[in-house]
């Protein structure tokens, strides 16, 4: 006969089952989990939610069609018996989010689960960003495109004030958020030539600025390849000022290359999902706030999770449902992108918008 203890122990074994970490169709292993926890902003950014289309009379997701802290905890957790390593939590703007410390205390509870990162445009990280740190956030992505402060209205849709971010910085600072990052989306003839004014408020802070090439992510941000100001461009006109020696990645998969100042002064990052495409190494899922799973940040469509989710489905039936999406996935759409956009234009597929994923 089993002793107690013993069927005990069998049955706490039974719940800690062993699963195999899904690739997907390019080898890609799954290692960084985005959660969206909010699909409204403060902001009216032209290239991400446009003022002229998201107006009052846009219909946001109400609460209830949201997911809970606790259906995103639990996401959270089954997602690292497939691997996932890395949370970042984003929206929209996820400070909009009411007691967004609690999630944050609870996913940094979880096992496996290495790092957590949010993103924000800062308005309102003045306000929490101690209570974030103390919650258990790792790190903090401060939006910031320009120090100018009409451009910086420009592109944000004449909401907030670049004075207001640069205080959230300061906060997360003194709270430890640290390295803190500032990502700056570029283009010609909008705020790139203020793009050295950025670096040299940061240099020699701690604070690591990473530029982004303005991607044609959604149907709504009219993306024009002539406003694309590449990378390498933009690396020489800082170079020029302040020598730089690249670097290597911090890990497998890092989507920003990375370059050091040769004085020593940090470093600065650029994201070239256009001019040069890194998904040979991505990793990353994102969750929407509704509970639908997207493979790429180009996507057309994701998967629901959501419904089953509600409707009872197990912890197993759960992994099953996410390993099938990721074993499945094959994206690559900035490797090909000119092919696909042709092809898109004929059949006028939507893609998925920025603001519903994150970025």
């Amino acid at each position: 006969m089993i002793s107690r203890n013993n069927e005990q122990k069998e049955y706490k074994l039974s719940q800690f089952k062993l699963h195999s970490e899904p690739r997907d169709q390019l080898a890609r292993p799954l290692r960084d989990l985005r959660i969206s926890v909010m699909d409204r902003c403060n902001f009216r950014c032209p290239y991400c939610m446009p003022q002229h289309t998201f107006n009052e009379g846009y219909r946001f997701l109400k609460s209830a069609e949201r997911l809970s802290f606790d259906e995103i905890v639990r996401l959270a957790r089954i997602s690292t018996d497939l691997g996932v390593r890395k949370l970042r939590i984003t929206g929209g703007e996820p400070l909009l989010r009411a007691n967004l410390s609690d999630l944050v205390g609870d996913l940094s509870t979880l096992p496996g689960i290495e790092d957590i990162a949010l993103t924000t445009n800062g308005v309102l990280l003045g306000k929490y960003a101690a209570e974030l740190k103390a919650a258990g956030l790792s790190r903090i992505t401060v939006s910031l495109d320009s120090l100018d402060d009409a451009i910086f209205s420009k592109m944000s849709g004449g909401f907030g004030g670049v004075a207001e971010v640069l205080e959230g910085i300061e906060a997360a600072q003194r709270a430890g958020l640290t390295p803190i990052k500032v990502n700056a989306v570029v283009q010609r003839g909008i705020n790139d030539h203020t793009a050295l004014s950025l670096v040299e408020k940061f240099r020699g802070t701690g604070v690591i600025v990473r530029f982004i090439e303005y991607m044609d992510v959604g149907n709504r941000n009219e993306w024009q390849a002539d406003r694309v100001l590449p990378s390498a461009e933009l690396a020489a006109q800082i170079h020029a000022r302040w020598p730089l020696e690249s670097l290597d990645p911090n890990y497998k998969g890092e989507v920003a290359a990375r370059q050091s100042f040769s004085d020593g002064q940090g470093e600065v990052g650029f994201i070239s999902s256009v001019s040069q495409p890194f998904c040979g190494n991505c990793s990353r899922a994102r969750l929407s706030s509704d509970g639908s799973l997207f493979t790429c940040l180009f996507a057309l469509k994701g998967a629901d999770i959501r419904g089953p989710l509600r409707a009872g489905a197990t912890d197993d039936e759960l992994i099953g449902l996410l390993s099938a999406i990721w074993h499945g996935r094959k994206d690559r759409y900035s490797e090909l992108r000119a092919s696909l956009e042709a092809k898109q234009s004929q059949v006028r597929a939507e893609k998925v918008e920025m603001f519903y994923i994150g970025g």
